[in-house]
């Protein structure tokens, strides 16, 4: 039986390239033996499944995708124009694979912001359970047109990283992603909690750094992720990721008091 409940299924082209961007730089992937990455509540149509295999093949030609739907039209719309590389299948949370084979990755993308804060752990340690060791959850959410976006990092033990990713092109705030946080931080974005905090100094940050918007976007964000790190926050990666409009931290910086 299925885990989960019916989600409304939007979806749309391009819509997860930021975190697909994301899932192609995870060493999980390229280290493999069995590069099968699942994806969780894909939605109406296979878009976006389909565009994360040729993304993914990019870095990891063999790579192998399971799109995963709990709503039976909707799989089989997808499995009427399947291609090499690329199955769907019946299920939820609990990740239904070829074989019953464990995902190195498994994307769940704008299917837990449906849901109850309360359901988050346990839905997040189904899906880690399915995982390779040393595999990679990466749950999170997005705007219509993907151009606001956050997410959790999970290996098979813990949540380890949270990520921010915007289009800096006509960025007003960072905070923007208040809206799009994933469902374990968006009731959180209140006085006394770290993610709380986070957003308010990267609007600070952005603010303080508006003089170097005079040599683009890009410079400015740079700028303000440096200065996060000036205010003590944890920023991880180097400026490869940050020029992407990537803000990563620590789990634990942000994760619920």
């Amino acid at each position: 039986m299925p885990i989960g409940n019916v989600t409304r299924g939007t979806t749309g082209y391009n819509r997860l390239r930021r975190v697909d961007r994301w899932i192609a730089a995870l060493p999980v992937l390229r280290r493999t033996s069995d590069p099968l990455v699942a994806d969780v509540g894909y939605g109406a149509r296979p878009t976006t499944t389909l565009e994360m295999r040729d993304r993914l093949a990019r870095v990891r030609p063999d790579v192998e995708v399971t799109g995963i739907e709990i709503e039976p039209d909707r799989v089989a719309l997808a499995n009427a124009g399947t291609r090499d590389g690329v199955t769907f299948r019946l299920g939820g949370f609990e990740t239904p694979t070829p074989g019953g084979r464990r995902p190195a990755v498994i994307r769940a993308f704008n299917v837990l912001r449906q849901y109850d804060e309360s359901a988050v752990v346990d839905s997040w340690r189904i899906m880690q359970d399915r995982l390779q060791p040393g595999g990679a959850l990466v749950e999170g959410t997005c705007n219509e047109v993907g151009r606001v976006a956050s997410w959790v990092t999970l290996d098979d033990v813990a949540p380890r990283t949270f990520t921010v990713s915007l289009r800096l092109a006509g960025l007003d705030v960072p905070s923007v992603v208040a809206e799009r946080l994933p469902k374990a931080l968006i009731h959180r974005n209140v006085p006394g909690e770290r993610v709380h905090d986070f957003l308010r100094d990267l609007d600070l940050a952005w603010a303080v750094a508006a003089p170097l918007g005079t040599y683009g976007p890009r410079q400015r964000w740079l700028a303000a992720v440096g200065g996060m790190r000036d205010r003590g926050w944890p920023v991880l990666h180097g400026v490869r990721r940050w020029r992407l409009g990537e803000l990563t931290v620590p789990w634990d910086a942000v994760a619920p008091a």
